[in-house]
């Protein structure tokens, strides 16, 4: 028995050294690069991924540690306008932050100081109207406006008048916008309100209910401040000639002459200055009128006479329209 079991410690002492020698001789030729135990992939007694060799565990070695990354700058700003930049972040894997509010946009006023009313004249405003291409600065308070009252006319309206602010406005033709741009009548013609020191020797004197008036080639005088304004041709004034350039107009119902905004009729060898007849057509105007926005209709208005703008076989005209209050 002793002898049988020094035999086995004698056996498993060897097996013991040998399997030392094999590993150091493994282990010696895998250093080295050659040898009978050269290393294979995926054999049975070559070197594992997993670890055996020779289906012994084999521990890899340590990975080894990539160095650590350099931090960037807590804050990096690229310049920008105004002194302003953009920043960039230690974090948030480099992504551009933009400001909240950016102070690089052209900043628009507060109010673009648009009006609409510029635009259309103001579309609400009453019969009283806004004035437009029209010299004012010659103006005068006139007294005399008993020519700018409308006759009315014998001929029935066929079309509903354009009510608006508690007034009808009565036309026989329909509305047909064009831009109210003053005729000129000559050299000689003056508009409402125009004031001359002297007058020509061509001048007359004419009295109408007791109150004087001068009349040269068209245009109606009363003394002013030690000159002569212009004034509204009075009603009833009678004189023997009116310029050549008088237009004849229908009124309806009698033939008119019409020169730089007055109306005449014949009495035998004379012209007497009459009102404006409702319905009259005429192509020009002079200037001094007001052009007035009424609702959506625009009317060129000379002391209390409102003309309508309309379009008669495609010429632009006007007619004198008739005004009533809503009763």
């Amino acid at each position: 028995m002793k002898n049988i079991s020094k035999t086995i410690r004698t056996m498993a002492l060897m097996c013991l050294i040998g399997t030392f020698f094999l590993i150091s001789i493994d282990s010696f030729a895998q250093r080295r690069g050659g040898g009978g135990g050269a290393a294979h992939r995926g054999g049975g007694g070559g070197i594992n991924r997993g670890g055996n060799i020779g289906g012994a565990t084999h521990a890899r070695p340590t990975q080894t540690t990539r160095p650590v990354q350099t931090a960037r700058p807590a804050q990096t700003t690229r310049p920008g306008s105004n002194g302003s930049g953009i920043q960039r972040p230690a974090n948030s894997n480099n992504k551009i932050t933009r400001p909240a509010n950016s102070n690089n946009k052209t900043a628009r006023p507060a109010t673009a100081n648009r009006n609409n009313n510029n635009r259309t004249g103001n579309r609400n405003t009453n019969i009283s109207g806004n004035t437009r291409n029209v010299d004012r600065s010659r103006d005068i308070t006139i007294n005399n406006n008993r020519n700018t009252v409308v006759r009315r006319n014998t001929v029935v309206y066929t079309r509903p008048p354009y009510a608006y602010g508690g007034y009808r406005y009565y036309g026989y033709h329909p509305y047909y916008y064009h831009p109210y741009r003053p005729f000129y009548w000559g050299p000689v013609w003056h508009p409402w309100g125009f004031f001359v020191a002297t007058l020509a020797v061509t001048a007359i004197v004419v009295s109408v209910e007791s109150t004087q008036y001068h009349y040269d080639q068209g245009v109606w005088y009363a003394p002013s401040n030690g000159g002569y304004t212009a004034v509204p041709a009075p009603v009833g004034g009678t004189v023997n000639n009116i310029p050549s350039g008088a237009q004849t107009v229908n009124t309806g119902t009698v033939n008119n002459y019409y020169y730089g905004g007055t109306y005449y009729e014949k009495d035998g060898e004379k012209y007497t200055v009459v009102a404006p007849t409702a319905g009259t057509i005429v192509e020009n105007l002079p200037e001094g009128g007001e052009e007035v926005t009424v609702g959506d209709v625009k009317y060129i208005k000379f002391g209390e006479t409102y003309y309508q703008p309309v379009q008669i076989d495609g010429k632009n005209k006007y007619e004198v329209v008739l005004v009533e209050k809503d009763k």
